[in-house]
């Protein structure tokens, strides 16, 4: 097990025109993952069927659920509900970290 402490914003560098991920935990009871947005770059609407908690570590995003529009900046937090359509947008170059939470009883022990 590695417990050493880590800076979340450390974990990954911004990529030029693109986005990278890396994962930290990634199990059938779900995953966390840090992502890099350079400006611009997105993710198109889709769903996902797990909730998600996003955490803006640094910089702008916007994160549209459902078709709203939600504009977060470093330190804001918001849930993406399980099969709920949504996107990501960087207005700024940004980094997130993504907690995705399975929802299937068998999975929660």
């Amino acid at each position: 097990m590695n417990t050493k402490i880590k800076n979340l914003r450390e974990l990954v560098e911004y990529p030029v025109n693109g986005i990278i991920s890396k994962d930290i935990i990634d199990n059938d009871n779900g995953s966390i993952t840090i992502f890099a947005f350079d400006k611009g770059q997105k993710l198109s609407e889709h769903t996902a069927p797990f909730d998600a908690f996003v955490n803006i570590l640094e910089g702008e995003a916007e994160i549209s659920i459902d078709g709203n529009k939600n504009i977060l900046i470093e330190g804001d937090a918001i849930i993406m509900p399980a099969n709920i359509p949504h996107s990501v947008k960087a207005i700024e170059k940004f980094k997130m970290l993504l907690t995705m939470i399975s929802n299937h009883p068998n999975n929660l022990k």
